[in-house]
């Protein structure tokens, strides 16, 4: 298994991961593009000590840019929205 740091790349704080985290008690998070929802479960559950509900995972593709005449891509990334338990919640996000 690997390192719960790889797995979890960084939380995302937007407009609509705020308005999902107050409606529905679900928190959005950047992933390595290579974890599998079990592990994504098990690296909020030891990183935060809260027990999960439900991991949804989402594959985006980069958006193409472009710079005068040169084209380029950003790279692709995947995003996991994780549903907590009923009572649960993360402090880490509650100052943001």
């Amino acid at each position: 298994m690997r390192d719960i740091h790889q797995v979890l790349m960084r939380p995302l704080i937007t407009e609509k991961s705020t308005a999902l985290r107050e409606a529905a008690n679900q928190y959005v998070f950047q992933v390595a593009p290579d974890a599998n929802k079990i592990e994504i479960k098990q690296a909020v559950e030891q990183l935060f000590r809260v027990k999960v509900a439900k991991v949804r995972t989402l594959n985006i593709e980069g958006k193409r840019k472009r710079l005068g005449r040169f084209a380029g891509r950003r790279p692709d990334w995947k995003k996991a929205v994780v549903t907590l338990r009923q009572g649960q919640k993360i402090e880490f996000f509650e100052g943001a």
